[in-house]
This record gives C-alpha cells, structure tokens and sequence, in this order.
C-alpha cells in the first residue's frame, strides 16, 4: 500500500478545475441525484450547515470527475482556516487536487475513516465521505456560495 500512495504521490499535481475542464462526463443521473441539502463553492466543495457547523467535502460531482479515490490528506482538529485556504488535498487513479475551505473557521472535527478507507468519498461523498466539521467563524459568508439549484445549474454547463 505504501509503494502506491509513494507512485501516487510521485505523479504531477493537477488541480480539480483542470480535471473538470477536460469535460469528463458525468452522467445525467448523477447531477439529478445529488442531495442538494447546502452551500456549494465553484470549485465543487460543499458546507452543510447545523447551526455554526459546516460538515465539508467534494460533491458528488467533483468525485465522479477525480475517479476512484485512493488517498485523503486532511488537517488537524483546530487548525483554522480562511475562506478559500486549501485545507487538505485528495488524490484519485486521474488526478490529485487540493480541497478549499468554503468559510472561515476552526476544524472541530476531522472524518478519520477517510485515511483507510479513501473510496467512502466515491460512494457516498455527501454523507459518510464527508472531510471536516469547521465552526465557523461569520456564517454570512454562506450567503458568497451556490445555492443547490445554482449549483446543479454550474454542473450541468459544466458536463456539456
């Protein structure tokens, strides 16, 4: 396991957009399935908000665009983070990319289970493959991101 993330690591960083840019298809189901339940960034992460907590990832979007995930680099509980910092990075069998925070907060909480099992992103990216939980900071910055039918709109002209 080591000798592949040591050749996935080896392999040229590309950033998410690019991958994206190279119009892999998604298909339609995909989109129409995706659980539009919070905030969304361009760059296809999330925030699901409970109060001041935002559980963030990559959308279901994002996942099926990277491919099969094969490692997750995430922070530690109480690293904090301004809006649009990268706070970790996934890497896939296509590409590997950094992963923005979509507000300002303190990670309070960090999805270990993501560090031996990198697919749960593939399977269920807004449920169970979840990256961090962050407090955040100025909930008004919710107000900058996507709403889910903006969101699912960016996708689609995103796909064609």
């Amino acid at each position: 396991m080591a000798s592949t993330t040591m050749m996935m690591r080896s392999i040229a960083r590309s950033s998410l957009a690019q991958t994206l840019r190279a119009k892999v298809a998604v298909p339609a189901s995909s989109v129409g399935t995706l659980r539009f339940s919070s905030h969304f960034t361009a760059a296809h992460e999330y925030a699901k908000t409970d109060g001041k907590i935002a559980t963030c990832g990559i959308t279901d979007f994002a996942q099926a665009a990277l491919g099969d995930i094969v490692f997750v680099d995430l922070p530690e509980v109480g690293d904090e983070f301004e809006k649009g910092d990268s706070f970790g990075s996934v890497e896939s069998v296509k590409a590997a990319s950094d992963v923005y925070a979509p507000v300002t907060g303190t990670v309070v909480e960090v999805n270990e289970a993501l560090s031996d099992e990198p697919g749960i992103v593939n399977n269920s990216p807004e449920e169970e493959g979840w990256f961090i939980k962050i407090e955040m900071d100025d909930e008004s910055e919710l107000d900058d991101l996507m709403t889910p039918e903006a969101y699912k709109e960016h996708c689609e002209s995103e796909a064609h």
